[in-house]
């Protein structure tokens, strides 16, 4: 038998929910609805360059970046704790980022609800020892913070990966070579993590800039981003064909970013030029 036929359920799915829906989005992306039926049109794409909408996709791409950033400062020193030989419990603690991804996104971002409300635990915890409460709810930091919570861990596995499978007598080498930590960590350590680093913001990064639940629940509606607006065009306004172009312009600005950070991604995990 040939096996060419086990990828042939895998092959309907991709065309039944992958390629169908992506004809469509640029089918309807690209065209207007008429007295005379579907006609070629840029409107919907010109209709996006308004200054209202390019403000909520800058400001989409501007959180998201912000959000990856963090994730990429907290996740790279906390995937080197995990793949240090001195962590006796690096177990336990990796655990512990996988755990939370076992629950529903939308459970987790609600459980922020009860943490940032004005009467919410850490407010509470405020009052109680004499400080006066934080509007915490309803900003932008309440947006990152909820994305860095949720996307975290996206970050800390690819380079916890990559760090694991690295061959520590090249650090020792360059210990003998009399490079200091600073040296080694900047000339062999991060150039030989490359690979994870760039998976990790790609991960990251591409869920932060098209979310829309940690937008409409920690912004409450008030810091509109491009999905709240893709999923306005569909289910309120009706628009899809709008809604449809401003999919297409979210998918470019994601090629973009993965095209940006492969170009970085020079995937030698192997080998590295010590000076």
């Amino acid at each position: 038998m040939n096996k060419r036929w086990f990828a042939t359920p895998y092959l309907i799915w991709m065309v039944i929910f992958t390629i169908v829906p992506l004809f469509l989005i640029i089918f309807y992306a690209f065209t207007v609805k008429t007295d005379a039926g579907f006609v070629f049109s840029l409107e919907p794409f010109i209709r996006s360059l308004e200054p209202t909408y390019l403000k909520v996709i800058g400001r989409s791409v501007l959180l998201a970046l912000i959000s990856t950033i963090i994730c990429l400062i907290l996740g790279y020193p906390i995937a080197m704790i995990l793949t240090s030989k001195a962590f006796s419990q690096k177990s336990i603690y990796l655990m512990l980022f996988v755990i939370p991804m076992w629950m529903n996104f939308l459970l987790r971002t609600y459980a922020w609800l009860t943490l940032l409300e004005k009467n919410g635990f850490i407010n509470v915890f405020l009052r109680k020892i004499g400080l006066n409460p934080l509007n915490l709810l309803y900003t932008n930091q309440a947006v990152v913070l909820g994305m860095v919570y949720n996307f975290l861990p996206f970050m800390v596995l690819p380079i916890y990966s990559v760090l694991k499978k690295l061959d520590f007598s090249l650090i020792e080498s360059a210990q003998d070579l009399g490079a200091n930590s600073v040296e080694v960590f900047t000339k062999v350590i991060f150039p030989l993590s490359i690979p994870g680093v760039v998976s990790g913001i790609t991960m990251v990064f591409m869920p932060a800039v098209t979310t829309f639940v940690i937008s409409r629940l920690l912004g409450g509606g008030h810091f509109f981003l491009i999905g709240n607006l893709i999923e306005d065009q569909f289910l309120t306004a009706g628009n899809w064909h709008f809604g449809s172009a401003l999919s297409v312009v979210l998918m470019l600005l994601i090629i973009i970013s993965m095209l940006i950070t492969s170009k970085y991604d020079t995937d030698k995990e192997g080998s590295v030029g010590l000076w």
